[in-house]
């Protein structure tokens, strides 16, 4: 026969109360979460709104739209920072629409390929900043180097795939190749991108209570 271990049990109120306050705690935290991931999400598209400068075929250097993003990412981890950078695609998806991604004249199988090259998975990937968080200060310039990386690798696809674009990309230079046009045409607002956003990290989480802020959720 078994025994009972020694010593009283809590009584059933005391349990529940134990419990309720456990529900309570994770609420919070999921409310907390959430307006996180929603101020973000607003600030990152706030950003995106902000030009430095914008090339004629898409495509622009702004004020660091994508580091609230992978920030967040830091914060509360991949599958979260998937999630917020999902959102933040469909806002760039819209905002391609405004300016005039279905009067490009792309076939209707270009067009899919397109939305998903050049916004769904180009900005959803951004998410991934928080991929190295565990390795603090180093880790977290590396996530978010990796991050803008593999959107500058969607963009580039998407110019050799569907736009398929050569001839002249400034005054006084051209090629027929269009991976070297891609690779150019992106990498010229891409690698700006890549380099205030890395350099703008850096000096954030240098900064102690920044780096307090943004340091990762573990719970």
């Amino acid at each position: 026969m078994r025994c009972c271990p020694s010593g009283k049990k809590k009584p059933a109120a005391q349990r529940s109360a134990v419990l309720k306050k456990e529900g309570i705690f994770m609420q919070s935290k999921k409310t907390r979460i959430l307006v996180e991931g929603a101020v973000m999400l607003a600030l990152a598209t706030a950003l995106s709104f902000i030009q430095i400068y914008k090339l004629p075929w898409g495509g622009s250097i702004t004020l660091f739209s994508m580091l609230p993003i992978v920030l967040f990412s830091i914060r509360r981890g991949v599958k979260m920072g998937l999630a917020v950078a999902f959102l933040y695609s469909l806002i760039q998806f819209f905002q391609g629409i405004g300016d005039g991604l279905f009067g490009w004249g792309l076939t209707p199988g270009m067009l899919i390929a397109c939305i998903l090259l050049d916004y769904i998975i180009a900005f959803t990937v951004l998410g991934l900043g928080g991929l190295f968080r565990k390795k603090k200060t180093v880790g977290w310039v590396g996530g978010i180097a990796l991050a803008v990386a593999l959107r500058f690798v969607m963009h580039f696809l998407s110019g050799v795939i569907i736009w398929q674009s050569f001839g002249e990309l400034w005054d006084g230079f051209s090629t027929d190749s269009s991976v070297v046009y891609s690779l150019l045409y992106n990498g010229s607002y891409m690698l700006p991108e890549l380099l205030i956003t890395t350099v703008v990290a850096v000096i954030l989480l240098n900064i102690p209570h920044v780096k307090q802020l943004f340091r990762p959720d573990e719970n």
